[in-house]
């Protein structure tokens, strides 16, 4: 069974661009490279992962690039271009041309306009990807999942796969309102979902495992065992408990699944959705 860590970060920390790690993240306040996932993956018997973006600049993507030639564990790199551009298509062109370049996201959460996967320009820039053979990376919060479905009704040929289950608030329990919108977006048989990035929406200091597991119960029934995938959000997940013990966790909770359901959540699914080559 070949493991896939389909969800994590690298980065040489810069006070100004990282401004989004603040002082009670200190832990993750440095430089996350290569070699400090290395040991990690092997302790946990995972054979490679994707590095996905965390700055918005092509700058970002450069620098994932060469990490990834440079280390072959790094099976792919999810970017980001501006999908507004009116070059977004040459830019595309230019990506397409370097294999380890799998996909692209941009930083949904974090923008005042809510629905802004739905404006003309941003929805120009994703009838683009699978052009080229990308997918897409879907970052929100729960009140985005709704816009979230339209946008992926419109494209029904690109594969889209949403981050860190839309982020809940697992902290305050809170399932209801998110569950609704999540089985709505699953029904897109062309959305997948990470199952990553969990512990940070938690209490940090005093979670348990069954704090996971109605989330989890969710995630599976409404998408699958054929759209669901393993993501650490390392090295964020470090804040909130980190690696080891993230793994831990989802893996009792899929210790009921047959031997072929875990091999396609813990990295089949990740190889086929982002096209790896293995």
């Amino acid at each position: 069974m070949i493991k896939i860590d389909a969800h994590q970060h690298f980065w040489k920390f810069d006070p100004v661009r990282d401004s989004w790690i603040t002082e009670d993240m200190d832990v993750i306040r440095r430089d996350f490279l290569p070699p400090d996932l290395m040991h990690i993956l092997m302790h946990n018997r995972i054979e490679g992962c994707i590095a996905v973006q965390a700055s918005q600049t092509e700058k970002e993507n450069t620098f994932l690039l060469e990490l990834a030639h440079s280390y072959p564990f790094i099976k792919g790199v999810v970017g980001w271009v501006d999908l507004q551009a009116d070059d977004v298509e040459e830019r595309l062109k230019h990506y397409s041309r370097h294999d380890k370049m799998i996909g692209f996201r941009h930083v949904l959460q974090g923008e005042p306009q809510r629905d802004l996967m739905l404006t003309p320009k941003f929805k120009k820039g994703i009838s683009l990807l699978s052009k080229y053979g990308f997918t897409y990376d879907i970052l929100i919060f729960p009140d985005q999942i709704d816009f979230s479905a339209q946008l992926v009704a419109e494209f029904p040929d690109q594969a889209f796969v949403i981050d860190h289950i839309a982020k809940p608030d697992i902290k305050n329990h809170e399932v209801a309102g998110w569950e609704k919108s999540i089985r709505s977006i699953a029904q897109h048989p062309n959305v997948h979902c990470k199952v990553s990035g969990m512990v940070t929406e938690a209490n940090w200091y005093t979670w348990e495992e069954e704090d996971f597991k109605p989330y989890m119960d969710v995630i599976f029934d409404a998408f699958g065992i054929d759209r669901v995938m393993f993501g650490s959000d390392w090295p964020v997940c470090m804040v909130a408990g980190g690696y080891n013990r993230v793994v831990k966790m989802v893996r009792h909770y899929t210790e009921a699944l047959s031997d072929t359901d875990k091999m396609k959540f813990w990295g089949g699914n990740a190889i086929k959705f982002y096209n790896l080559d293995i």
